[in-house]
C-alpha cells in the first residue's frame, strides 16, 4: 500500500475498534496517524492508538506542540488519504457545513487529499430527510 493514512476518530461507540483498524492498515503497509475528535477519548484510549500507530495521537488544534511540529496544515499535507472511522452524524454534519471547530474538521478543510467517511450510527439516523 505505502500510503499515509490520517485516521479521524469521532466520538461514537465504534471507536473502540480503531486500534484494530490501525493495526490492519499497518499490515497492509500504510503509515497511520490518528486525530481524535472531541470526546472520542471517552471511547478509545489515545495510548492504545499511539502504541499501534507508532505516532503520537493528535486531538487539539491549538497546542504549542502541534503548532511547532505537526500543526493542522502539516497534517493536512502529510496525508495521502483522510479516513474518518467511525464518522458520527455530528462530524458528518460539521464537515458538510465547513465547520472547522476542532482539529479533525480543520484538517479536513485544509487537506487536498481525498476524504473517506465510514458512517457509524443507528440506521434510523443515517438517511436523507426532506424538511
Amino acid at each position: 500500500m505505502n500510503k499515509r493514512v490520517l485516521l479521524g476518530v469521532s466520538a461514537g461507540i465504534a471507536a473502540y475498534k480503531t486500534p484494530d483498524l490501525v493495526r490492519k492498515l499497518g499490515e497492509l503497509g500504510a503509515e497511520v496517524q490518528v486525530i481524535l475528535s472531541k470526546n472520542a477519548d471517552q471511547f478509545v484510549a489515545p495510548l492504545s492508538l499511539q502504541a499501534v500507530s507508532g505516532h503520537a495521537v493528535h486531538s487539539h488544534a491549538m497546542t504549542a506542540e502541534s503548532e511547532s511540529g505537526m500543526g493542522h496544515i502539516d497534517l493536512a499535507r502529510w496525508a495521502d488519504i483522510v479516513l474518518i472511522a467511525p464518522a458520527t452524524a455530528n462530524v458528518i454534519a460539521r464537515l458538510c457545513q465547513g465547520n472547522a471547530d476542532e482539529l479533525l474538521t480543520t484538517v479536513c478543510i485544509a487537506t487536498q487529499a481525498p476524504i473517506a467517511v465510514a458512517p457509524a450510527m443507528n440506521q434510523q439516523m443515517c438517511k436523507t430527510r426532506h424538511l
